[in-house]
């Protein structure tokens, strides 16, 4: 989960399921819990959801350096399993951009997200949920868009081999006057991950920002991003690597971070 899709869907993203050889196989209610389901650091989530009770930690850093500009970012997401197929989310972070030596900086906005895992090996769909988001106009000046942002995702993973694709449609509507950030925007992504050698794996993703309009309207926008992961244990993934400007993106970018599953919240009822 990088902060590339914040712009297009309001909902800090997602990885791939599909980081290691653990992870690949803690699909649905994983028999092992504590087992990382990453959604880093792909803009594309999965279809899949933590054991209710369980908390799990999403944080990355990522800096871009487009022409005269850098652009350096620090998300972090927060899913806490909430019953047998439902995730909430809670994403923010910190942002700060630089444009010939004027910088403003500041904590992002803040965004909350239900993933409902809805299907199970379904025809066509096979692995398939929906993720609603809505983000609040909370972060600091200059950093937030001021608008409230309600959002839907249409997730679909399947198996390929031993690794997972993972497909993703948004759609994004915005408050405001369209002169900050576009009031309708979508995105599109594919993601496969895989298993490599032992404990390494690799994801790679295409994604795009199909056009906007508006005074804040931009063309269609696509990227490319890959890089290694890596299971340090069930619960640890480590994810680090680039992405790669493919079609009117800013520019390129670098990116690292972490999926960690803390444990089960100490008291949460027990729920079947």
């Amino acid at each position: 989960m990088i902060v590339l899709g914040t712009a297009a869907l309001a909902v800090v993203p997602s990885v791939s399921l599909a980081q290691s050889p653990d992870s690949v196989a803690a699909k649905p209610d994983s028999i092992n819990p504590r087992a990382a389901l990453p959604e880093r650091p792909t803009v594309a989530t999965h279809a899949y959801t933590i054991a209710p009770g369980y908390v799990e930690i999403e944080a990355g850093l990522q800096d871009a350096q487009p022409a005269n500009i850098t652009q350096f970012s620090a998300p972090v997401v927060v899913k806490i399993g909430v019953v047998p197929r439902l995730q909430l989310e809670i994403q923010g972070g910190y942002s700060r951009v630089s444009v010939h030596g004027a910088t403003v900086s500041g904590v992002s906005d803040l965004a909350f997200a239900l993933k409902q895992r809805v299907l199970d090996n379904a025809p066509i769909l096979h692995d398939f949920s929906l993720q609603a988001a809505v983000k609040f106009p909370t972060g600091s000046t200059n950093v937030t868009t001021n608008t409230t942002d309600a959002s839907l995702l249409l997730i679909s993973s399947r198996p390929i081999g031993a690794g997972e694709l993972d497909l993703n449609a948004g759609y994004t509507r915005r408050s405001g006057d369209g002169t900050v950030a576009p009031i309708n925007a979508t995105l599109l992504t594919a993601s496969f991950g895989a298993p490599i050698a032992g404990a390494v794996g690799g994801v790679a993703e295409v994604f795009s920002t199909p056009a906007t309009s508006g005074p804040a309207g931009t063309a269609t926008s696509v990227g490319f991003l890959f890089g290694p992961t890596y299971q340090v244990q069930p619960s640890l993934v480590l994810d680090a690597g680039a992405i790669l400007n493919v079609r009117n993106m800013p520019g390129n970018a670098i990116y690292a971070g972490l999926t960690y599953n803390v444990g089960r919240i100490p008291g949460f009822p027990a729920v079947r």
